[in-house]
């Protein structure tokens, strides 16, 4: 398939710039794949479409406060240092701006109004301007990161492109987050509630977590004319053995699995392409790109948010509207065109679709 036909028109003003005043109050557009049928709800309204013995999975990752501003030692020059993935330590892949000025063996001074917190050297320099970043007087990295670093909003919110607001602390961070690591939120867990989903449970509705790690590649436009040329970033993921056995345990007593998220897709998916059957348990990393006619081994239904355009993601949802087929994506275009003709909110802070 040709990259363009993942294209559409969004007015800028759906790009969601803020949440939603409560988690549960956004919107829902429920898409039934077999029948075509679109129906308008709020996120609550999901109790109404999960029935008892189903098995809800979603990634428990945690969004980190990964931007760093600080200056160059010696010059004083100003310099962002956005965290991507520590690799040792006090050791992480990272992007620093302006690129073009970073030097391997620069210090750049992170610090508050109240004095020095932390010294970042440039070890090593990479592609795509990416570079080794080595904290070389802490003892506590998270520490640093909570008093120092800003969640790292994604582009789109433009309001942020600064610096991020004191709110965005908890509403880009879902309410069972545990494990930090992620870079962007994965959105689709934004509008569970606490309540929301004790209710889930007390429905009946088995409820496990996966983790996955979310990078900055999961903004990333494809940049290649035909899906099959465009070359997938890895993330970091973990099955644990609890979530591996109902997994298991669901699909042989044909109950449904409900991902939340794209992300927790891409771990189920991944696991059982490398198994051929029932999952295992276990850590790695994970470039699948799925993309129409992808065939899906274990994901029954999908909560999602609204996707950017010619997005990995879109592709995905895309190919679960339709599974084994090429025809998913009109469906969701569909979907898309009637969401904005009816205002909803996109992209990170927006709205959600349920696809059954």
């Amino acid at each position: 398939m040709q990259t363009a036909e993942f294209d559409y028109d969004l007015p800028d003003e759906l790009i969601a710039q803020t949440p939603a005043p409560q988690r549960d109050e956004s919107r829902l557009l429920v898409l039934h794949r077999h029948t075509g049928m679109i129906e308008h709800r709020v996120f609550r309204d999901i109790l109404n479409f999960l029935a008892h013995g189903d098995l809800l999975v979603l990634n428990d990752s945690r969004v980190i406060p990964a931007r760093l501003r600080g200056r160059a030692t010696k010059t004083g020059g100003k310099f962002e240092i956005l965290l991507l993935e520590q690799l040792e330590r006090n050791l992480w892949q990272a992007l620093v701006r302006p690129a073009k000025r970073a030097r391997i063996g620069m210090q750049i001074t992170v610090s508050n109004n109240i004095g020095t917190e932390a010294t970042a050297e440039i070890v090593a320099k990479e592609r795509a301007g990416q570079c080794l970043v080595r904290f070389t007087n802490v003892q506590d990295i998270a520490g640093v990161l909570d008093r120092l670093g800003d969640v790292p909003l994604p582009p789109y919110i433009r309001r942020a492109r600064a610096k991020s607001l004191p709110e965005d602390r908890t509403r880009y961070q879902t309410v069972y987050a545990r494990a930090d690591g992620s870079v962007a939120a994965p959105t689709a867990g934004l509008h569970f509630t606490e309540t929301l989903l004790e209710q889930v449970k007390a429905k009946g509705v088995e409820v496990r977590f996966v983790t996955l790690h979310i990078g900055l590649g999961t903004f990333a436009p494809v940049r290649a004319t035909k899906l099959e040329a465009h070359r997938m970033h890895d993330e970091r993921y973990e099955l644990s053995p609890e979530t591996a056995a109902a997994i298991n345990e669901a699909k042989k007593t044909s109950r449904r699995v409900v991902a939340v998220g794209t992300s927790t897709v891409r771990v189920l998916e991944s696991v059982a392409s490398e198994t051929g059957g029932l999952l295992a348990p276990g850590t790695g990393r994970t470039s699948l790109f799925i993309y129409p006619p992808f065939r899906f081994k274990v994901v029954d239904a999908l909560i999602t948010n609204f996707h950017l355009p010619r997005s990995t993601l879109l592709m995905l949802v895309s190919a679960f509207a339709a599974p084994g087929q090429t025809t998913g994506r009109d469906l969701i275009l569909r979907a898309y065109r009637e969401a904005i003709a009816l205002r909803y909110r996109f992209y990170s802070y927006g709205d959600a679709m349920l696809i059954l």
